[in-house]
């Protein structure tokens, strides 16, 4: 466990390798209060989209400052829970300060690589790619990693950015289409159970856990 003081968050299964992420996730900043950005993705309008309800678990992939994080905990409540895990401990110490912030202490925070870090077993109700998924330097081992986190009714959520030029975010050239994103889910073993717009530059796709056979 990393150091750090027990309060409304805890920074926990710490773990950190620079060397598997791209060295621009760890330098752009996600803050959990944008205005700009809220202008054109509304996280509350996404968590609804998505059926968060209160007492769920809810997994945050890559998690930032805690744009989704925050509102997340807000949303499940006391009777809920919200991992988050991201690769820039500077990120995940704000989003430690955030919690604090708004008296939340339902909030696990951690350090750790999507493709190899798994905060829990079969205890999610959704785990969420928030902008994310193109980022990673394996996809698919991300995606199955989810899978471990999901319960068996769980459902998987991938919000990420339309794979055309909208003047703001990654080159097109980096971003995954709906297609190939469902794809890779498919591949990682879930089913697709919908791909809908999430405002002007995002999609959202929506999985479950396809069984064997």
């Amino acid at each position: 466990m990393c150091p750090g003081q027990r309060l409304h968050i805890r920074i926990e299964n710490c773990f950190f390798s620079q060397a598997i992420v791209p060295i621009a996730m760890h330098r752009r900043r996600h803050p959990a209060e944008d205005p700009e950005r809220k202008r054109w993705q509304d996280p509350e309008e996404i968590l609804g989209m998505i059926g968060l309800q209160e007492g769920e678990v809810f997994v945050d992939v890559g998690c930032g400052e805690g744009f989704f994080a925050i509102p997340a905990a807000k949303r499940v409540g006391p009777r809920g829970r919200v991992y988050a895990f991201d690769t820039n401990p500077e990120a995940v110490s704000r989003l430690g300060e955030n919690a604090r912030k708004y008296g939340l202490d339902n909030i696990f925070a951690s350090i750790g690589e999507a493709e190899r870090f798994v905060p829990c077993e079969a205890c999610a109700d959704v785990v969420f790619f928030g902008n994310d998924l193109h980022d990673l330097a394996d996809p698919i081992a991300a995606l199955r990693n989810a899978r471990i986190m999901l319960r068996a009714s769980g459902r998987l959520v991938d919000l990420d950015w339309k794979a055309v030029a909208t003047g703001i975010g990654p080159p097109p050239e980096m971003r995954f289409s709906e297609e190939k994103a469902s794809g890779m889910m498919e591949k990682a073993g879930f089913r697709i159970l919908s791909v809908r717009a999430a405002g002007p530059y995002h999609y959202l796709i929506l999985a479950e856990r396809a069984e064997p056979g």
